[in-house]
Order: C-alpha cells, then sequence, then structure tokens
C-alpha cells in the first residue's frame, strides 16, 4: 500500500514538475483558446464586422431592429452617408482592419419628407464625421430606413426623425420597411405624427403662416374679376404691337 502511495506521489510530482516547466507553454494555449472562442462567437453574431454595403448587414439585424452606430460624413437629398463603427476589441479589431473594405452606408430618416430647409438644418447640425447612432428599421435597395439618434451629452440623446418634424422642417411620412399592422410600426407613426402636431401648433417652418398682407395678395390674384382683367389687359397689349 506504501508502495502504491509513493508511486502516486512521484506521478503527481512529476506531473507538477513539467507543468511548471512548461507553464508559459500553457498560458499561450489557454489565451489562444479565449481567442478562438472570442473569434467564433464574433463570427457567428457579427458584432465586430464594419458593414460598408446596406446589402452585407445580416436579415436578422434588421428584424431585431439593431442599433449600430457610425460617423456621419455627409448629408445629402437621398440620405446621410454614414461610416459604420463596429464594437471594438482589442487584438480582435486589429486583425479584422487588415481585409476590411471600405464604403459608406446609406442611411435614411424612416417617417420622414424632408422640405429643403430640412436638409439644410442637418448639414448645419451635423459635424464632420460626427458620431451618430441609428436603429435599422428596414432595407429598401442599397439604402436602410433608420431612426437616428446624436448623443447632445452624457445622458441626453436625440431624435434626428423627430426633431426634423418638431421644427416644422419635414413631414410625417410613411416607415418604410415596416409593415402598417405591426405594432412598432403604428407606435414610430405616433411619435411621428405628434412632433409634427406640435410644429403645426406653433406655426414652425413649413407650417408658418402667411402674413395679412399676403393672404390679400393672394386673395386678389386669385380673384376671377382680377384675372379676367388681366386677360383683357394683355389682349389690348398684344393688338395694338399688331
Amino acid at each position: 500500500m506504501s508502495e502504491r502511495r509513493s508511486g502516486a506521489a512521484e506521478g503527481l510530482s512529476r506531473l507538477s514538475e513539467w507543468a511548471d516547466a512548461h507553464l508559459s507553454l500553457l498560458r499561450n494555449l489557454s489565451t489562444g483558446m479565449a481567442v478562438a472562442g472570442v473569434l467564433v462567437l464574433a463570427r457567428s453574431v457579427r458584432m465586430t464586422t464594419k458593414f460598408t454595403s446596406a446589402l452585407d448587414i445580416p436579415v436578422e439585424f434588421i428584424k431585431k431592429n439593431v442599433k449600430l452606430r457610425g460617423k456621419c460624413h455627409q448629408v445629402t437629398e437621398k440620405g446621410l452617408k454614414v461610416e459604420h463603427v463596429p464594437i471594438s476589441i482589442p487584438f480582435l479589431t486589429a486583425i479584422q482592419r487588415k481585409w476590411q473594405s471600405k464604403g459608406l452606408l446609406l442611411v435614411r430618416l424612416a417617417g420622414v419628407e424632408l422640405a429643403p430647409s430640412g436638409m439644410a438644418w442637418l448639414q448645419q447640425e451635423l459635424k464632420p464625421k460626427q458620431m451618430v447612432w441609428f436603429q435599422l428599421l428596414g432595407r429598401q435597395d442599397s439604402a436602410l430606413e433608420c431612426l437616428v439618434l446624436v448623443n447632445k451629452g452624457r445622458f441626453l440623446s436625440i431624435c434626428l426623425n423627430e426633431e426634423i418634424l418638431r421644427e416644422g422642417l419635414g413631414r410625417a411620412a410613411r416607415v418604410e420597411g415596416l409593415h402598417p399592422p405591426s405594432r412598432l410600426y403604428w407606435k414610430l407613426h405616433k411619435r411621428l405624427l405628434r412632433a409634427e402636431l406640435k410644429a403645426l401648433k406653433k406655426h414652425k417652418g413649413i407650417w408658418e403662416e402667411e402674413s395679412y398682407s399676403e393672404r390679400i395678395r393672394d386673395h386678389v390674384s386669385n380673384n376671377k374679376f382680377v384675372q379676367t382683367l388681366k386677360q383683357l389687359a394683355s389682349w389690348l397689349r398684344s393688338s395694338l404691337w399688331r
């Protein structure tokens, strides 16, 4: 019995000595396995992938209305040109940058029909390469229909979709990418309509009332008698020059 115990003790001692001698190898091996695990996880959910095209974004992301972040590079008539900034993981992000392609996503403000003054407001509001968050609602060809949020402080952020309507810089429209019967569609549509109603009540932006003199002038110019006099004057003028 004592011989068996001494043999087991000797084997355990040798194993301990081998582990001490190869400690760095074991550490590197465990680190490699951990990194491999993170790589497999990141690849499966694509949480660290930089999207350069709307078509690259998985359908699951859009169905689950995933919120992404990015830098706004340009405001155009078609939408915002945004550079997607994925989640950063040490070591893994450095490796991915080597094969990531370049490109900007076209992000539209869902449920908003921009007025010319609205686009001018966005160009002033969004600084070059300003960080924004965009929540995926739908995809139309090469464009993404989104709610776009901008941080205005440590604990404050504004939704550009609502803010534009609240300032009277656009009109509420159909939320493309969402089906009207869905709960989310009506929830967002109500939010946008309420924002538009505030601008309408305060006569802001495109809802600003005309002055009294402008209304009188339009009324006179649209009067049938005045229009007849204009036609008669035009006819007399052309007759005299014949």
